[in-house]
C-alpha cells in the first residue's frame, strides 16, 4: 500500500506538467490559427492609383491571392429631396424618374418611350457559410432586394426631360434585363431564356404571353443578361456571364456561360459567338464600323489593384483567357486542371477601366448632345466595387474614341456623373444601364437610388 501511495505522489505531478505544457501547446497552435487567418482574410489594401490600372495599357501588378476576398462595401442610404449625382463641369443632372424598385436597364422606343427593367437576382441557392455572406454583401450593397420583375414604360411627352407618364409595360417575368426590337418584335433577355412578344409603336401595356425562343443558363453569381440587335440586322447578341469567380464549381457549370451569344430568332437556335469573357454585360455596335463591343467585370481574390474590368471589342471565335488567363495570358495558376495550349490565343481586351469598378452600362455617344468633349465615345456605367479597399467606380465614365472606332491613344476615363457615394463612404446610389434619350440627353438608371437619371448640356 506504502508503495502504491508513493506512485500516485509521483505521477500526480508529472501529469499536472503534461497538462500544462499539453495547453500551452494547444494554446500556440489556436493562436497560430487565428494568426494565418487574420492575415489570410485582412482586407487588401490598393498600392496603386486606381488610374493606373485603365486605359490601353494599365499596370498589371503581382497577384495577391486572398483565401477570404477583401470586403469593402458601400452602405446603401438613396437619396434625400434635393440631392443628386454630380455631373462634369458643363453638364447637369435631375431627375428623369423616380420611385422605381431597383431599375437596372434601360431601352428606348423608336416613338421615344423609355422601358425600364426593374428587376434583380433570381433567389440564390445554396445554404452554409457561404450561401449567408453572399446573402450578406447583397444586402450591404443595396441588391438584397426581391425581383419586381417588371417592365416599366417611362414617357416625357413635351420633353420637359422629366417622365409624366410611368407605368406597368409588362409583368411576370424572370429577372429581366436587356431590351431590344427586332422585325416587330420586342425581345426581354430573362435570366434563363430569351422571350418575344409582338409590338407596335404607341403600346403603353403589353399583355401577350412572351414567346420563348432560346433557353441557357440563368442564375449564378452572374445573373443579368443583356440583348442587342446584330449588325446584320437578322440575328442577336446576348450576354451570359458566369456563374462563378474562377470556375471553382467545375467547368462543367460554365457551359454555355462566360460569352456572347449569338441567336437566329427565326430557327431559335444559337451559337457561341466569343468566350473566355467572365461577365460582359454592356453591349453596343460602335457607329461607323458596327464592330460589336462590351464592357465586362473580371476576377476576383487576387487582390484590390487586379484584375482591371475592360471595355472591348469582340469577333467571332475570340476567347479572353477566363477562367485560366487574364488581360492577355497573365496566368491564374488557382485554375485547375491547367490549360497551357490558350496562352498564347488568349486575347488580350482594348482597354482597361481598372480593378473592381463593375462596368455594366455602355452606349455610344453618336445621339448624345452633351458638347463636342463628349461627342464621340463609349458612356461606361460603373456600378462600383464590393471587393476593393479603397472603393472603385460607382460612377458613369466617358473613353474617348478616333475616327476609326477606337479609345484614343493615351486617353484615360472621364468622368461624367460622381458623387452616388458620400465623404463617409456611403452610397446615395448606383450607376447601371446607359442610354440616350431622344432630345440627346444621356440617361443613367440608379438600381440603390431608384431613380433614372437625366444628363443634359448645361447650355
Amino acid at each position: 500500500m506504502a508503495n502504491e501511495a508513493v506512485a500516485h505522489d509521483t505521477a500526480t505531478p508529472y501529469i499536472g506538467w503534461m497538462r500544462k505544457h499539453v495547453l500551452a501547446v494547444l494554446g500556440l497552435f489556436v493562436a497560430l490559427g487565428v494568426a494565418i487567418f487574420v492575415y489570410l482574410a485582412w482586407p487588401d489594401k490598393a498600392r496603386v492609383d486606381v488610374a493606373a490600372v485603365t486605359g490601353a495599357r494599365p499596370k498589371i501588378g503581382e497577384p495577391r491571392e486572398q483565401v477570404v476576398p477583401t470586403v469593402q462595401t458601400a452602405d446603401p442610404i438613396g437619396w434625400k429631396a434635393g440631392e443628386a449625382p454630380t455631373p462634369a463641369a458643363g453638364l447637369k443632372v435631375a431627375a428623369f424618374a423616380t420611385g422605381l424598385q431597383h431599375p437596372r436597364w434601360l431601352y428606348r422606343l423608336p416613338n421615344g418611350d423609355v422601358l425600364v427593367a426593374e428587376t434583380n437576382s433570381p433567389p440564390r441557392d445554396g445554404g452554409g457559410i457561404k450561401g449567408w455572406v453572399m446573402r450578406h454583401l447583397l444586402g450591404k450593397v443595396g441588391a438584397g432586394v426581391p425581383s419586381a420583375d417588371r417592365i416599366t414604360l417611362l414617357r416625357d411627352a413635351n420633353g420637359d426631360g422629366v417622365a409624366e407618364v410611368k407605368t406597368p409595360f409588362m409583368t411576370g417575368l424572370h429577372s429581366p434585363s436587356g431590351m431590344a426590337l427586332l422585325n416587330g418584335q420586342l425581345y426581354v433577355a430573362n435570366t434563363d431564356a430569351l422571350v418575344r412578344v409582338p409590338y407596335r409603336d404607341g403600346l403603353t401595356k403589353i399583355d401577350t404571353k412572351p414567346e420563348t425562343v432560346v433557353t441557357y443558363p440563368g442564375g449564378g453569381n452572374h445573373w443579368s443578361r443583356n440583348v442587342i440587335v446584330a449588325e446584320d440586322g437578322k440575328t442577336l447578341y446576348v450576354s451570359v456571364g458566369s456563374a462563378s469567380n474562377i470556375a471553382e464549381n467545375g467547368l462543367a457549370a460554365e457551359r454555355n456561360r462566360a460569352a456572347i451569344l449569338q441567336v437566329y430568332p427565326d430557327r431559335k437556335t444559337f451559337r457561341i459567338f466569343s468566350t473566355g469573357i467572365r461577365n460582359p454585360n454592356g453591349m453596343a455596335l460602335v457607329p461607323g464600323t458596327n464592330r460589336l463591343w462590351t464592357v465586362v467585370n473580371e476576377r476576383d481574390m487576387l487582390g484590390s489593384d487586379l484584375v482591371p474590368d475592360y471595355l472591348t471589342a469582340v469577333e467571332l471565335g475570340d476567347h479572353f483567357g477566363w477562367p485560366w488567363y487574364y488581360w492577355g495570358g497573365y496566368i491564374d495558376t488557382r485554375v485547375e486542371p491547367r490549360n497551357p495550349e490558350l496562352q498564347q490565343y488568349a486575347k488580350r481586351p482594348d482597354y482597361a477601366l481598372g480593378p473592381h469598378v463593375a462596368a455594366l452600362g455602355l452606349t455610344f455617344a453618336n445621339e448624345a448632345k452633351l458638347g463636342g468633349r463628349f461627342a464621340r465615345g463609349a458612356f461606361v456605367g460603373e456600378h462600383g466595387s464590393w471587393n476593393r479597399k479603397p472603393l472603385s467606380g460607382y460612377k458613369v465614365v466617358f473613353v474617348p474614341f478616333d475616327a476609326n472606332g477606337w479609345p484614343v491613344k493615351g486617353a484615360k476615363p472621364i468622368d461624367v456623373l460622381a458623387g452616388f457615394v458620400n465623404d463617409d463612404g456611403e452610397a446615395h446610389g448606383r450607376p447601371v444601364g446607359v442610354i440616350t434619350d431622344q432630345t440627346g440627353g444621356l440617361l443613367v438608371a440608379d438600381d440603390v437610388g431608384n431613380a433614372i437619371w437625366r444628363v443634359a448640356s448645361a447650355g
